[in-house]
């Protein structure tokens, strides 16, 4: 089993709203997606703090910073 380095993982962890699953990524991750959303790691930091953790938002910033 792998080890969660909870206190590296908050260093570099982008996500602004106040959440007990900050650093634990795997949780972090297992939320979201069950939400049909993606975390706030997945999203540069001006999109991150719109909150809009959804998919769609996702595959419209990733397109739209990569043409």
């Amino acid at each position: 089993m792998v080890e969660c380095k909870l206190n590296e993982n908050k260093v570099i962890c982008n996500c602004s709203y106040p959440c007990e699953k900050k650093g634990m990524c795997c949780q972090c991750l297992r939320y979201h997606l069950s939400r049909g959303e993606v975390p706030a790691c997945f999203f540069q930091d001006d999109v991150e703090k719109t909150y809009d953790r959804t998919i769609e938002n996702f595959y419209k910033n990733y397109k739209e910073r990569n043409l």
